[in-house]
């Protein structure tokens, strides 16, 4: 996957984006467990009081809890309050840090006064123990007391605080602040249902947040997925246009056609799910973990074990089904090709009466792709109630442990409530990575095969400095001691052969079948390299040329015709875009196909087919020999081209084309000596060897092969007119 990684370049805005809206997300859907804990701990159990802080207080509070404070903390009281006749004011610009430590000096001073100002066994012991006259309070004597000897009060009974459970203390203040309120008359149900409001408002805001973001990151990944997948297509498709015959051999076509499409789309829904969950679980994961951190230490072993679980099932799991995932896609591969083979093969099958075999090969191939899919989904289908019952198990021993500590008082209700919430939240980033994995190794295998098309070279490349043709050359052909092998094979298809076709000549090639008509003839395209010699075009070694260029110079008419989907005219504008409506109807008069065009309703503006199916053999080769006219080319080569043509339209095709193309050399594979009785030159072939050359009666006379080919087609009187 990483070697393809390129193709994000281009989408790197995009992917920046992403990742931010992804830390949005992450953020809102973090702090939202932070706010239900706000509600359940301030909003209901403290009526909406977030600590011991009041907005506002009577003068004789304030300084009642001055005398539970030294000097250093009743400045910063002072310091944070204004003051009034009967009241003081928090100051609306404190900020966040002078507000905690202001939570910290009040509460302890709010605890205690709060104990002293209660009729309790407690209280009446201490006025006893202090020996107070009647109707003196204990506040009323620490008031008269030395400055010394109330410090050494407060500081022993700061000793005693500072080992109290910290839910304690917090609770004794938000006592001491409802009290106060009370006291001087607020609504404490009014301020309880505003801050409840106030907080799932809120909430409500973050939830809309989290949704914008998730449908944001949602478009802009199913945007780079395509663009990446459209990118990878391209190149796939201008790769394999490149290939010649020897890589068409190494990747069969069905197992292209699949790299291009299905390979392609599996990477492409990998990037459209990853960076909503590959990317996402992470900075959910890693935040979890901080706020587990900040909200309670003592139950990070129940995340842990967790985290343990899941990553034992995903390593069984991915143990299993892995070997699996890479045989998928080969069985895919297999299928394609069984169908199309089928699929091409149709007319074959009926003729014989072997559409039962057929079926059972298809059936074959359906069968083992169909079991490896259901295995490697009966895999993924196990992991899920895996993974739900590891997410109830961690809830139950959560709440277990949490109502210990809350019992104790070193944990809230609210806390407890938001450790789920955050436990979740780290579990389902692990079980998001665990669905990915269902499709990380597939893409994986996926993005190998693609990258395996696109890293393949070309074993015919353009040279580095290309010569121009000859002009002084040009339409001449020249095989200079060509010999050829096919990669990899260990005899020569062709050996030693030389001729040279002068500008507007004729040539012809004949032999019996197997004997290498065809290869020579794809020699000059450069659909192969030659093994030895030279092929010459325009006085230029092909190899030396650019491939445009090259076949530029040349109108090829292969073996078996083939067609496009589209018009009649645009088949015959296939080699030359620009050709005027009159210059078509020359080419296909040329190729004798103008009485079964203007014999259609729509005649040249008639649909053909994918692959010329709806047209006949001999209608296909006409429109392909047009094809090639249309072009008006330098060389024309005709491979086994009039095989489908009877022997009038042979006649009659040849003569138009000898007098339309008198300044074109024609190069001719045939099997019929009637086709090339008048050729300039007459190249005979045997078992890959030049066995005669000469015109047609120079080789009744001296080539021996000649003489049997023309024999068994030829009459006496044939021969020798």
């Amino acid at each position: 996957m990483t070697k393809l990684a390129k193709y994000l370049k281009s989408s790197v805005g995009y992917v920046v984006l992403i990742i931010m809206l992804l830390f949005l997300q992450a953020y809102c859907d973090l702090s939202l467990p932070d706010y239900t804990s706000r509600i359940v701990n301030v909003g209901i159990q403290q009526n909406g009081i977030e600590d011991g802080v009041p907005k506002e207080m009577r003068s004789e509070t304030m300084e009642n809890l001055q005398l539970f404070m030294n000097q250093e903390e009743q400045w910063l009281l002072e310091a944070s309050y204004i003051q009034n006749e009967d009241s003081c004011l928090l100051k609306q610009n404190i900020t966040e840090e002078e507000r905690e430590k202001l939570n910290v000096v009040m509460s302890k001073a709010e605890m205690l006064l709060l104990n002293l100002s209660q009729e309790n066994e407690e209280t009446k012991a201490m006025v006893k123990q202090m020996q107070l006259p009647k109707g003196v309070s204990i506040l009323d004597a620490m008031k008269q007391m030395p400055e010394e000897t109330r410090l050494l009060m407060l500081e022993q009974a700061s000793g005693q605080i500072e080992n109290m459970p910290e839910t304690i203390l917090t609770q004794s203040a938000i006592a001491f602040v409802k009290q106060e309120y009370k006291a001087m008359g607020r609504n404490l149900d009014q301020m309880q249902t505003n801050y409840i409001l106030a907080t799932g408002g809120k909430m409500i805001l973050l939830a809309l947040l989290v949704m914008m973001a998730a449908i944001s990151v949602t478009f802009l990944s199913a945007r780079v997925a395509a663009k990446v997948a459209h990118d990878l297509r391209n190149d796939v498709y201008r790769k394999v246009i490149s290939f010649t015959s020897g890589e068409f051999n190494h990747f069969s076509t069905a197992s292209l056609i699949t790299r291009s499409t299905n390979d392609i789309q599996q990477i492409q829904m990998l990037l459209a799910m990853g960076f909503r969950m590959v990317l996402y679980s992470p900075i959910l994961g890693i935040g979890g973990v901080m706020k587990v951190v900040q909200t309670d230490v003592s139950m990070s072993w129940i995340i842990a074990l967790a985290v343990i679980l899941i990553l034992m099932v995903v390593a069984v799991l991915f143990k299993t089904a892995m070997p699996k995932f890479t045989m998928l896609q080969k069985l895919i591969d297999r299928l394609n090709l069984v169908t199309r083979e089928i699929l091409t093969g149709i007319m074959v099958t009926r003729a014989f009466s072997t559409e039962k075999h057929e079926e059972e090969r298809f059936e074959a191939a359906n069968q083992n792709l169909t079991k490896t899919n259901l295995f490697v989904n009966r895999c993924m289908t196990f992991m899920m109630p895996v993974m739900m019952l590891i997410m109830n198990g961690v809830s139950i021993l959560i709440v277990y442990n949490g109502s210990y500590a809350v019992d104790a008082g070193t944990m809230q209700v609210g806390d407890m409530m938001a450790f789920i919430q955050y436990s979740m939240q780290i579990i389902m980033s692990f079980l998001m990575l665990t669905m990915m994995s269902v499709m990380i190794p597939r893409a994986n295998v996926a993005a190998k095969r693609v990258y395996e098309v696109l890293s393949t070279q070309s074993s015919i490349n353009d040279p580095a400095n290309p010569e121009l043709p000859k002009k002084a050359e040009r339409g001449t052909v020249e095989f200079d001691h060509v010999s050829f092998a096919y990669p990899d094979a260990e005899e020569k298809v062709l050996e030693d052969i030389h001729f040279k076709a002068e500008r507007g000549q004729t040539v012809a090639f004949i032999g019996s079948t197997g004997s290498g008509k065809s290869t020579l003839i794809n020699l000059i395209p450069r659909f192969y390299d030659v093994t030895e010699g030279a092929v010459r075009v325009d006085g230029v070694d092909v190899r030396d040329m650019s491939q445009k260029d090259l076949r530029d110079c040349l109108g090829y008419v292969p073996q078996k015709g083939i067609l496009f989907s589209g018009t009649i005219a645009s088949n015959i504008r296939y080699g030359c875009d620009d050709a005027s409506d009159e210059e078509v109807r020359l080419a296909a008069a040329i190729a004798q196909s103008t009485d079964f065009i203007e014999a259609k309703d729509e005649q040249y503006d008639s649909p053909i087919a994918q692959g010329g199916t709806n047209v006949s053999g001999g209608q296909k080769q006409r429109l392909s020999i047009a094809r090639a006219i249309a072009k008006k080319p330098e060389i024309l080569i005709f491979d086994d081209s009039f095989s489908a043509l009877d022997y009038k339209t042979d006649v009659a095709l040849r003569r138009a084309l000898k007098d339309a193309t008198a300044e074109t050399t024609t190069l001719i594979v045939a099997q019929r000596i009637s086709t090339i009785l008048h050729a300039d030159q007459i190249i005979v072939l045997d078992e890959g060897k030049m066995v005669g050359k000469g015109t047609h009666q120079e080789l009744l006379q001296n080539c021996e092969v000649y003489r049997q080919i023309a024999t068994s087609q030829l009459s006496e009187e044939e021969l020798a007119g």
